[in-house]
């Protein structure tokens, strides 16, 4: 059996942010900027960074220690434009050099449905994660019926990529040690807090 592919988007990176899909992004940037709890010097991850427009607004609210990952080259080269100050890795979501405990924040916003490896990037959250503390997912929320053709279409073309509804995100984090503090949606977009406990 062949291997799945995922989008690229290296080749859109420098006009990302004001593309189609920088702007439909939108709706999901502002719910995770809402809602992720922050205080000054806490230590932030976010896997999938793309530009790093998520990490560059929660850096505006509070002075954080700002960490991004992502496997498009081209994408970090927008990200530490946005953000000089923070450190961008060319790195996949499921293997990271960072030590356990590192991190009081994880974010993933847009990128959880690309992830390979969901179980991989699980367990890595939960090695990154100091006890208590939160990881953030915000992914698109479409209705079932639309879920799943997204879902079987995306199987048959053999392209890497899961719409999940929140209760399926959460259940998937329960055996690294994650319990659920909220869920909220927005229209097309959702978020998910956990917490290491």
């Amino acid at each position: 059996m062949s291997e799945k592919r995922d989008f690229r988007f290296d080749k859109k990176a420098e006009k990302y942010d004001d593309s189609y899909e920088g702007k439909l992004s939108e709706k999901f940037y502002t719910l995770v900027t809402e809602n992720v709890e922050l205080t000054d010097g806490m230590a932030v991850l976010e896997m999938g960074c793309g530009t790093g427009t998520i990490l560059h607004r929660l850096s505006q609210r509070c002075s954080i220690s700002g960490h991004g990952i992502d496997v498009e080259e081209k994408m970090l080269e927008q990200a530490r434009k946005k953000c000089p100050d923070m450190e961008m890795l060319n790195c996949s979501c499921d293997d990271t050099p960072f030590e356990d405990g590192r991190f009081d924040v994880i974010v993933a916003c847009m990128a959880y449905h690309h992830f390979p490896d969901k179980g991989g990037f699980s367990k890595e959250c939960a090695r990154l994660l100091k006890h208590g503390g939160r990881l953030y997912i915000a992914d698109p929320k479409l209705p079932l019926p639309i879920r799943k053709v997204l879902n079987t279409a995306l199987d048959i073309h053999k392209i890497n990529g899961r719409v999940y509804t929140a209760d399926e995100m959460t259940e998937s984090f329960s055996g690294y040690g994650f319990g659920k503090v909220f869920d909220k949606s927005d229209a097309y977009a959702q978020i998910i807090c956990l917490e290491r406990i």
